[in-house]
């Protein structure tokens, strides 16, 4: 938000030494003046982090984010030991992947009623919904781990669109890249650590241990967002919407209002959906291509992670000085790199077994330090520039025109992939994420927002 509060002034009040010149050391104080003082703690934070109400959502954040990543790949593991059916722990993802289709709904939810309060029940509710998963013993609960999976997905739709509207409300321009920065390292750095944690616990203690870790993750964070303190934008009239359908589908026409987000888009709705045909790509490069086998899917996707991180962490400082648009184009520009680097690896370069896997590697490492890049460019982008009133549609809108194509993407790609050679199909996929990069024209620079134009 643009409007000045309380403690804006006083933690963003420059000190003599920040204003030192680049290689200059500020003057010594002549007699009679009083040495600089330095900043405190609080001061030398990230914008974001010194309102109290961010760094509890970011200890919620972390909270849930310990749970989520702990448990969904355990529940397909589950699925696949009691059915021994490797079908019946693929529809694990796609009862994760089909809430999709009530994004909107989501969205119309979290523009409609406290953020803040939906959050909190919400996370109650999955937490109760997880805890069901105690009952299952056998394969007759089979249908009870598919039904908690669809509501987990779902609750994903609502918590992302009511903490986007929650970020709006709490946090100015200029502290939104740093907030989404350190909300996308946090995820990609949990995305390292919890699903090994999940999958030890599952193999050392049976599944029951993860669901208890999990539901208890998101009873903490709903217990952590009782203590957030802020003043929610008031719910939107919408008195020039009157249809209930206009108003489900006013966060699409948020995302193609706005020239540039409407960009934005449509070429990662492309490029994303793109990434669905590498999901199915990666087994034949490791097995085929390496001749290392699909167990070493562990070490590529840890690997990669490291590069998301490093992307993650870095994302805001390189926002802050290219803008939105240019940081999409330059994520995707990465990734393509790294891609271009695998395909040379098991096409040129004779290399099999331990050292191949390493190359592949640490490719797929420079294509994960890209993926935070486009993905923080694009949620800093929308949130700035969708009214408070719709962020919740908005968010859903764009999670929505993601994820369908992605999920549609891989499905294509399992049939296309036994008529034609992988390599081929990834150098086609190298090919339209260039083009998408360059779609987004990095090289030019980026329209200011104006209050005005929000």
């Amino acid at each position: 938000m643009s409007t000045p509060r309380p403690d804006d002034a006083e933690s963003e009040a420059p000190t003599a030494v920040a204003d030192a010149p680049v290689g200059i050391q500020p003057a010594s104080p002549t007699p009679g003046q009083h040495p600089p003082v330095k900043p405190s703690l609080r001061e030398r934070l990230p914008l974001a982090m010194r309102h109290q109400a961010f760094r509890r959502l970011t200890l919620a954040w972390v909270s849930t984010n310990i749970g989520d990543s702990a448990l969904f790949l355990v529940l397909a593991i589950w699925v696949r030991e009691l059915t021994g059916s490797d079908s019946a722990a693929g529809l694990v993802f796609a009862a994760l992947g089909l809430p999709a289709l009530l994004a909107p709904l989501a969205g119309q939810l979290a523009d409609r009623v406290s953020r803040r309060r939906l959050l909190i029940a919400t996370n109650v509710g999955i937490g109760l919904v997880v805890a069901s998963l105690l009952t299952v013993q056998d394969a007759s609960g089979l249908w009870l781990i598919y039904a908690v999976t669809f509501c987990y997905g779902l609750a994903a739709y609502l918590t992302s669109a009511a903490q986007s509207g929650l970020l709006r409300d709490m946090l100015n321009d200029d502290e939104l890249p740093g907030a989404n920065g350190l909300f996308t390292t946090i995820d990609q750095g949990l995305r390292l650590i919890s699903p090994l944690l999940g999958t030890g616990l599952f193999v050392l203690t049976g599944p029951h241990t993860v669901v208890v870790l999990t539901a208890t993750c998101f009873l903490v964070t709903a217990a952590v967002l009782t203590t957030v303190r802020l003043t929610e934008s008031p719910a939107p009239q919408d008195t020039d919407a009157p249809g209930a359908l206009r108003q489900l589908g006013a966060g699409f026409g948020v995302l193609w209002g706005d020239p540039t987000l409407r960009l934005i888009t449509i070429v990662l709705a492309i490029a994303v959906g793109i990434t669905g045909f590498l999901n199915v790509l990666v087994f034949p490069i490791l097995e085929q291509g390496l001749g290392v086998g699909s167990q070493a899917l562990g070490i590529v996707v840890t690997v990669q992670g490291v590069g998301a991180v490093i992307g993650g962490a870095t994302s805001a400082a390189i926002l802050k000085r290219i803008g939105e648009r240019r940081l999409v184009g330059t994520g995707l520009g990465v990734l393509s790199g790294g891609l271009v680097g695998s395909l040379a690896i098991i096409t040129i370069v004779p290399a099999d077994g331990a050292f191949g896997l390493l190359l592949i590697s640490l490719t797929l490492a420079t294509s994960g330090l890209g993926i935070p890049w486009f993905v923080v460019g694009a949620s800093n982008y929308r949130i700035r520039v969708t009214p408070p009133g719709i962020q919740g549609r908005a968010s859903a809108a764009m999670n929505m025109v993601f994820n369908a194509p992605q999920t549609a993407a891989t499905v294509a790609g399992a049939g296309i992939i036994l008529v034609m050679d992988y390599r081929i199909l990834l150098a086609l996929c190298v090919v339209a994420l260039i083009g998408c990069a360059l779609a987004c024209r990095p090289w030019a620079a980026i329209p200011q927002v104006t209050e005005n134009s929000r």
